[in-house]
């Protein structure tokens, strides 16, 4: 277990999005610091650097049965996002690790250096059934680390050797370097992306998302998808009541404008000790706003900060909830989005790796 000592007081960490570290929910003991009268608490600490730790994996997909999803099987290569989105749900998993959801989520950040090797020898399983992979429905697969580590890169390359339909989801640009990989396969339609985008305001992105690509370099990205022939949609996620709601339109037009072809939304979601790291962030960035955004937030979530309920934990409930719905279809009506992210990928191509060893057929 990595035991962390980040103060639990609100600190703002320049490129850090948790303002707190509070102890992991299934911690069997917390620490908490206090004034020993020597002023320690008023020293300055170092900005928290980023740690990485080999995480190698028995399995990489995962599957699911909610209702709510549009897909029922995903790769996820890291555990952790040093992206930093304060409002991101998958915080929580990290406290399965016995670490916090806070900063913790950020900086220490599990990869998957097998996790090819592991995709293939499950695509070659007795008992797989070909079907849509989702790369990013945790967390984000070009997070910054990405870059050297290549671990998405190489997971696509299985999945292009075999033919296995992959759709990611990301908030980062570095995608655009696997474009070889990405159009080949959307030749074949076997691949789709989303890109999300939660504000066009720079302002705005830096505190909620401190290390990901800036709006106008998201744009770029679905231009630059589009113009390569990948299917490309737009996910305004998590639209933000009193803070980033009023972009919805703005938001699908842009996107629409540069090349997306497909739109979805998500409201904010606060499961567990997220709503938590978002109240202190909301205290930093928007102190007048703050009791109005939590009112709001409890609006769409049936009076509490959420609802986990399947049919509602996306998209909310009550007036305000409807009232995004009827922007939302209205929006893209005018711009020829279709209604939802994912599109539909041939299956029927996809060949099994062969088994290690596996002679290959000689071409005479």
């Amino acid at each position: 277990m990595i035991i962390s000592a980040m103060p639990h007081r609100p600190t703002p960490h320049k490129g850090r999005g948790a303002l707190t570290n509070p102890s992991s929910r299934f911690a069997a003991w917390e620490s908490w610091e206090f004034d020993d009268g020597w002023g320690n608490l008023e020293e300055e600490t170092a900005p928290p650097a980023t740690t990485l730790h080999n995480d190698p994996a028995r399995t990489v997909i995962s599957y699911n049965q909610s209702p709510d999803l549009g897909f029922s099987a995903a790769v996820n290569p890291y555990k952790g996002c040093s992206h930093g989105c304060i409002y991101c749900y998958a915080r929580p998993s990290h406290e399965y690790l016995g670490l916090s959801a806070g900063l913790d989520f950020e900086i220490q950040i599990f990869y998957k250096a097998n996790a090819a090797e592991r995709f293939a020898a499950e695509l070659r399983a007795p008992g797989y059934q070909c079907q849509p992979i989702v790369f990013g429905a945790n967390t984000d697969p070009y997070q910054p680390d990405e870059k050297h580590l290549r671990i998405t890169r190489a997971l696509l390359q299985v999945a292009a050797q075999y033919n296995q339909p992959v759709r990611l989801i990301t908030k980062g640009s570095l995608i655009t370097r696997d474009l070889d990989l990405l159009a080949g396969m959307a030749r074949r339609n076997q691949a789709s992306v989303s890109i999300s985008i939660t504000s066009l305001s720079s302002t705005v992105k830096r505190a909620l998302e401190p290390r990901t690509a800036g709006p106008a370099a998201r744009l770029k990205v679905i231009a630059e998808l589009a113009a390569a022939g990948i299917p490309v949609g737009v996910m305004v996620a998590p639209v933000i009541p009193a803070i980033t709601d009023h972009e919805l339109e703005t938001i699908l037009a842009r996107a629409a404008a540069a090349g997306a072809e497909r739109a979805g939304y998500v409201v904010l979601r606060l499961p567990h000790g997220v709503k938590d790291l978002f109240r202190d962030w909301l205290e930093q960035h928007y102190p007048q706003r703050a009791a109005h955004v939590m009112s709001l937030v409890q609006q769409l979530h049936g009076g509490r900060d959420y609802n986990p309920a399947w049919g509602a934990r996306m998209t909310g409930s009550g007036v305000f909830a409807n009232l995004l719905a009827q922007r939302f279809t209205l929006a893209c009506r005018r711009l020829g989005l279709e209604h939802h992210v994912y599109k539909k990928l041939d299956c029927t191509q996809f060949a099994p790796p062969p088994q290690p060893g596996t002679q290959g057929v000689l071409d005479l």
